[in-house]
């Protein structure tokens, strides 16, 4: 999608666009453009030409109206195994199905795949896409051409919708918290990804606050809770882990074991948080009474957990709604890409259970 003189990107160009710069009729076009007999195939080729040079693709909604198919949108998720992407993933599956779309899900997390690759795996077989991409915005829209993308946690860029979350108020909600109930040695576990991350290896092991490439490297979440914390004026603690259970709750181990006196831990995710609560009790810890855990997310799963996890909640029901919305309003052109009306942002509500 290219971007006008405004930094968003230019109005998608449409079938009458292509007709006019042909001289021909849209019912030609059509023709051309879906391989249909009844034009000559000098016409055909010309057509196709300025469909490319305007770069015009024909949706697979104005297909369905010849060949019968459905408007079909691409849902790229990272890892289907935590529980966080399976839970926004039935929402958009159901409110999208309910207005008669087809969904077509790639799960990418797996062999080394990136948000690019599957955007490119989606895109031949698509009208749009919803994803959770890692930092891909720019490509994978260049990638859709002018269909539209909706990206969730990561900069716009030039896609064409956006769904953001305010992590500066998650980590006031939080931290205020902890810091109301006294707890004054406060420690954070940030996601590590090794494809894209600038933690070492060894970002399992506490470190303090204050070198400032360590808080360059954490995560945009990590990022608002290091600038709260940074504002208790006390001395607080980063740790980094992979983003699964058993990372987090060997890289909490390791911060236990070093730092006892840690009495309050904010968790990067819900998942992560439950390798933590378990990290507490292999150190004979009482949670909350020697050490408060908070995650992030608000998954079903921190109800099952002992104790019950509080949380930094997002309402996955309403994430899903707001995507399927926005592409809605993008693909009917009541949304125009690249406006204030295509970048969304949502806010977190801090539950509190018996964890902290």
């Amino acid at each position: 999608m290219s971007p006008t003189t405004s930094g968003r990107p230019a109005k998608p160009a449409t079938i009458l666009d292509v007709a006019a710069a042909a001289g021909v009729s849209r019912q030609t076009v059509t023709r051309a453009m879906n391989g249909m007999p009844g034009i000559k195939e000098s016409t055909r080729e010309r057509v196709q030409e300025l469909a490319r040079e305007l770069g015009y693709t024909p949706s697979r909604f104005a297909k369905g109206l010849v060949q019968g198919s459905r408007t079909s949108v691409g849902l790229a998720i990272p890892d289907l195994t935590n529980p966080y992407f399976p839970a926004f993933a039935s929402s958009v599956v159901e409110l999208a199905t309910q207005r008669g779309w087809h969904i077509v899900v790639d799960d990418y997390g797996h062999g080394g795949r990136s948000g690019l690759d599957a955007v490119e795996h989606l895109a031949p077989h698509v009208d749009a896409v919803i994803g959770y991409l890692g930092g891909y915005a720019d490509q994978a829209q260049a990638a859709l051409g002018r269909r539209p993308l909706i990206v969730l946690d990561e900069i716009a860029g030039s896609a064409a919708g956006s769904i953001n979350f305010d992590y500066t108020q998650a980590a006031k909600l939080a931290v205020d918290h902890l810091w109301g109930a006294n707890r004054r040695n406060i420690a954070y576990l940030d996601a590590y990804d090794a494809r894209r991350s600038a933690f070492p290896p060894e970002g399992q092991v506490p470190r303090d606050s204050s070198p400032a490439g360590d808080i360059g490297a954490c995560t945009v979440r990590g990022r608002a809770v290091a600038s709260r914390l940074d504002q208790t004026g006390s001395p607080w603690s980063l740790i980094a882990a992979e983003e699964t259970a058993g990372a987090a709750r060997a890289a909490a181990a390791a911060l236990l074991r070093e730092r006892p006196g840690i009495d309050g831990i904010l968790v990067f995710n819900d998942l992560m948080a439950a390798g933590v609560l378990k990290a507490a009790s292999d150190a004979g810890l009482r949670v909350p009474d020697d050490c408060a855990v908070v995650g992030m997310d608000g998954i079903p799963l921190g109800e099952l957990l002992t104790p019950e996890l509080s949380t930094l909640a997002l309402d996955l029901r309403e994430v899903g709604r707001a995507a399927v919305e926005l592409l809605d309003g993008l693909l009917t052109g009541a949304v125009a890409p690249g406006s204030d009306s295509a970048r969304l942002t949502l806010a977190h509500q801090l539950i509190l259970r018996k964890s902290a």
